[in-house]
C-alpha cells in the first residue's frame, strides 16, 4: 500500500475591502438580503452607503438609532456596523420628475429633497466627490400583484414588476456607472423562477427576473465597455424577507 496522502482544506477567500466605498440598494431592516450584503462589505473593510424606500425610512432609522438592532449590526470579526450615509431611494423613479405630484406631497416622501435614482446620485457626488464609489449592489424586488398567478395579472401589475424589480438596475447602471473608480462593480439579485415554474411566484415577477438576467449579459457588455465595470447577478435562493414574505407562503419554498 502507498503511503497516504495528506489531506488539503482550501482556505475562506479573505476579501479586502478596505478604501472602497459600496451602495446598497434596498436595505429597510436587519432581516433581508440587502442587510446581509452590506454587513459582509463593512465586515470586508469597506465603507458602505444604504438606499432605504421613503415609506420605511423613518422607522428604519429611528430602529437604527433606538438600538433596535443592536444584535444584527454586530459583525463576526468584532466591531459593529454602522452605515456611512443612509439615502432616502424609491428606484421606481429615474428623476424627480418623473415621480407624480400626489407622491412628492405624500407625508413619508416630501421630507426628502430628492428621493429618485438620478436624486441619490447627485447627492453621492456632492458629498463624496466625482467618483466615489467602487461597488453598487441592487437589492431591489417588488411586485403589486405578487399572489396573483400570472393568468390574473394585470398589465398594470405586471409592468409595475418589471419596473420596479428589472428596469431599476438599467437606470442604476445608467446614472451610478460615471460614479464608478476604475475596477468597480454592480451586482443585483436574481431567483430561480427566471426560468423554472415557480408556483405562487406571481405577477409577473418571473418575467422580471427573467429580464433582469437578460440585461444583466447586455449591461455587462455595454458598461463594460463605457465604464470599465463589472455587471453580474446572484441566484441566491428564497428567504423569508420583508419582499418575499408577500408571497404568503415563502416558508414552504425555503424548506422544499
Amino acid at each position: 500500500m502507498g503511503a497516504s496522502l495528506p489531506v488539503i482544506l482550501p482556505s475562506m477567500l479573505s476579501i479586502d475591502l478596505r478604501g472602497k466605498r459600496a451602495f446598497v440598494a434596498g436595505v429597510a431592516d436587519d432581516w433581508g438580503f440587502g442587510f446581509a450584503i452590506a454587513k459582509q462589505l463593512a465586515e470586508a473593510g469597506a465603507s458602505v452607503c444604504v438606499g432605504t424606500w421613503p415609506p420605511a425610512y423613518g422607522i428604519f432609522t429611528k430602529m437604527l438609532e433606538r438600538g433596535k438592532m443592536a444584535e444584527s449590526l454586530q459583525m463576526p470579526g468584532g466591531g459593529t456596523l454602522a452605515f456611512e450615509r443612509i439615502f432616502a431611494l424609491d428606484a421606481e423613479y429615474d428623476t424627480l420628475a418623473d415621480a407624480p405630484i400626489e407622491l412628492r406631497e405624500n407625508r413619508r416622501y416630501k421630507e426628502h429633497d430628492d428621493f429618485t435614482i438620478q436624486g441619490v446620485a447627485d447627492r453621492m457626488v456632492a458629498e463624496f466627490g466625482e467618483r466615489p464609489l467602487d461597488v453598487v449592489v441592487h437589492s431591489i424586488a417588488n411586485g403589486s400583484e405578487v399572489k396573483n398567478p400570472l393568468l390574473e395579472t394585470s398589465r398594470k401589475g405586471y409592468l409595475s414588476a418589471l419596473s420596479a424589480s428589472a428596469y431599476s438596475f438599467v437606470s442604476l447602471v445608467q446614472r451610478f456607472g460615471p460614479l464608478l473608480r476604475p475596477g468597480g462593480s454592480f451586482v443585483s439579485l436574481t431567483y430561480m423562477a427566471s426560468e423554472r415554474v415557480v408556483p405562487g411566484y406571481g405577477g409577473g415577477m418571473s418575467s422580471a427576473k427573467a429580464a433582469l438576467e437578460s440585461d444583466t449579459r447586455t449591461l455587462a457588455y455595454e458598461a463594460g465597455r463605457r465604464y470599465g465595470a463589472r455587471v453580474n447577478t446572484i441566484s441566491a435562493g428564497p428567504w423569508a424577507s420583508r419582499a418575499a414574505s408577500a408571497i404568503g407562503f415563502i416558508e414552504k419554498m425555503i424548506e422544499y
